[in-house]
Parts: C-alpha cells; sequence; structure tokens
C-alpha cells in the first residue's frame, strides 16, 4: 500500500479554516499561527472557504450599495 500524500492526510476542521481564512482577510496573523496552519489545513479546504468568503464580502458590499442609494 502507498502512504497517502501529505496534503489528503491534512485533517483540519473547517472551522478552523473558517477562522483562519477570515484572519487573513482581515490581515492579521501570528507568524506562529500562520506555521500552524499551513501545517494542519487542507489547502483545498482554504481555497473553498476563501472563495465563499470572497462572494459573501461583495455580496454585503453590494447589499449596502444598494441600500445607501435608495
Amino acid at each position: 500500500m502507498s502512504e497517502p500524500s501529505s496534503i489528503a492526510a491534512r485533517k483540519g476542521s473547517i472551522l478552523r479554516t473558517v477562522k483562519a481564512v477570515a484572519w487573513s482577510f482581515i490581515g492579521i496573523r501570528k507568524n506562529s499561527d500562520y506555521q500552524e496552519d499551513t501545517a494542519k489545513l487542507n489547502i483545498f479546504h482554504i481555497i473553498a472557504v476563501g472563495l465563499v468568503g470572497a462572494m459573501l464580502f461583495v455580496l454585503a458590499l453590494v447589499a449596502l450599495v444598494n441600500w445607501v442609494v435608495r
């Protein structure tokens, strides 16, 4: 049997991934937390949560602009 790849073997929780992506959006992150996240989180989860977060951010901005313009 072959060993699983290092990416597939990472088992970070979705909540931890959301927290890491949210801190990254804000731009405040400790280097030690970043190093821990890179060791534990799955890159595919980070990408998915990042895309959803960016989409929600854009939709919130559009809703805010529509509310202000009215």
